[in-house]
């Protein structure tokens, strides 16, 4: 007796997609079986999903919740973003069932310490499952290096490093080359892989010198600080300080430019364990979009770049440079994303995790004939393999998670902020999406169905992970 069966014929599993009934018990699939293989009357309840995409739950491998919004003036108070309980609402109704965070050392205290903190923000607090990167800022004291060891073995594997302020104002995030080498060492050692934000910061600050003396502090010039360059020194200097330590791997967050592409690509040739995430608003928006009224909304830190940088990502995502399609989620409101206007204030983010899964789908599969295969890999799957949940998460296979999402074509819509989740405008405003989740399960527990939700906020689950070898040590997918 199962609890839970879903019927289908566009079911994606690791084998491929096919018509297939997928059978609940618990928190858990049992089987992944041929349609008729059991009766109605062998599970509490049935949902036809046939005419309909049936799909692991999305992953977002990066988000921000409770996350600073700094002051315009010094002196000015810190704001923050909303937290978990409303990011994993958004999340489930948009057909995502796992976030990855981050628990973030600023210089004080102890690794452990910073994690406690964390989870006191996030547990029963969260409907979805959800883990933490580690972020690491600034100078790192040798004692810290034995506690980056023991939190990769205690389920928090990959390490978050800026190579970068971002902007002259948040000084103390950058990681200075011989601080990143040591935590390289580390990571290599104990089978954690760092997650970086790269950008070179002498180009970057060099370039706010710049525009500031020429009186171009709007904030629509952001693509000459946050410029193509910025990212194609930094991501070789990165690589090629992992490639002396052994080939550590690496993750390289919100790969915004045709230049990290092509770095993360002649890695990969090389047989190096890299791989890049991008950001769909990357894949959706340039700079040009800033020109528009409340231009901010469309911002996250790189900059957005030109068309050609967004050829080459939808490109990356075909030959495997790109492997994940995240968010870099900050959900705040309307006032809080438009309150800066110059270059070196603009707040960072987007509300967007609640329409990722539904917007690629449509870029995906229906404008660009992307299988149902790859389109998965890129919105759970692989997340999954690299951050180290698979197979408990990002497949639909007996023993793995009962993480399901039932993409309805009949439910296409016009996106608009009031029927969202999330916040009081969204970047997506009037996008024609062609499919929308019908249903989302969490370990086998109907979380939404058309539109109702039914969650509760303590139905979310910590995840400890663990990196796969295969994955460390090549470009596994």
């Amino acid at each position: 007796m199962f609890d839970l069966i879903i019927r289908g014929d566009q079911v994606v599993t690791p084998q491929g997609t096919g018509a297939w009934d997928v059978c609940i018990q618990g928190d858990t699939i049992a089987a992944i079986a041929a349609p008729g293989t059991f009766d109605d009357s062998q599970a509490g309840q049935v949902i036809d999903a046939r005419g309909k995409i049936v799909i692991p739950g999305g992953i977002d491998p990066h988000i921000h919740s409770l996350w600073h919004i700094p002051p315009l003036e010094e002196g000015g108070e810190v704001t923050w973003t909303d937290g978990p309980d409303v990011v994993s609402r958004a999340a489930i109704h948009g057909g995502t069932t796992t976030l990855l965070d981050f628990a973030s050392w600023q210089q004080k205290g102890t690794l452990e310490e910073v994690i406690n903190v964390r989870k006191q923000d996030w547990t029963g607090n969260c409907y979805t499952d959800y883990g933490y990167h580690v972020l690491l800022q600034g100078a790192i004291p040798p004692e810290l290096m034995p506690q980056i060891a023991e939190v990769i073995q205690e389920g928090y594997p990959s390490i978050k490093i800026f190579t970068t302020d971002i902007t002259p104002s948040r000084r103390g995030r950058k990681m200075n080359h011989g601080h990143i080498w040591e935590v390289f060492k580390v990571l290599k050692k104990e089978g954690g892989i760092a997650a970086i934000h790269a950008e070179d910061d002498e180009i970057v600050m060099h370039m706010y010198d710049v525009l500031q003396r020429e009186g171009r502090m709007g904030f629509e010039n952001l693509a000459e600080v946050h410029n193509t360059m910025s990212e194609d020194l930094s991501f070789r200097r990165i690589i090629r300080l992992a490639e002396h330590v052994d080939g550590t791997p690496l993750y390289m967050m919100h790969v915004s430019a045709a230049t990290g592409v092509a770095a993360i690509e002649a890695a990969r040739a090389k047989g190096f364990p890299i791989y890049g995430e991008t950001l769909h608003q990357y894949l959706m928006f340039t700079h040009e979009h800033y020109k528009r009224p409340n231009g901010q909304i469309y911002h996250t830190y790189p900059s957005l770049k030109e068309t050609s940088d967004q050829d080459a990502l939808w490109e990356g995502q075909l030959r495997g440079s790109i492997s994940s399609i995240a968010t870099d989620e900050i959900c705040c409101n309307l006032s809080t994303k438009t309150q800066g206007c110059r270059i070196d204030d603009t707040t960072g983010g987007n509300a967007g995790c609640e329409p990722r899964v539904s917007v690629m789908y449509t870029e995906m599969v229906k404008k660009r004939g992307y299988t149902l295969e790859k389109f998965t890999d890129l919105v759970s799957t692989n997340a999954a393999k690299i951050m180290g949940m698979y197979p408990q998460k990002g497949a639909l296979a007996a023993g793995s998670d009962a993480d399901i999402v039932v993409l309805d074509p009949g439910q296409s819509r016009t996106i608009t902020a009031a029927r969202l989740h999330e916040s009081d405008y969204t970047p997506w405003e009037g996008y024609e999406s062609e499919v929308w989740p019908s249903l989302t399960v969490l370990r086998g527990k109907v979380m939404m169905q058309d539109g109702e939700f039914f969650g509760d906020r303590t139905d979310g689950k910590f995840l400890k992970r663990k990196v796969a070898e295969a994955i460390r040590n090549r470009p596994a997918i």
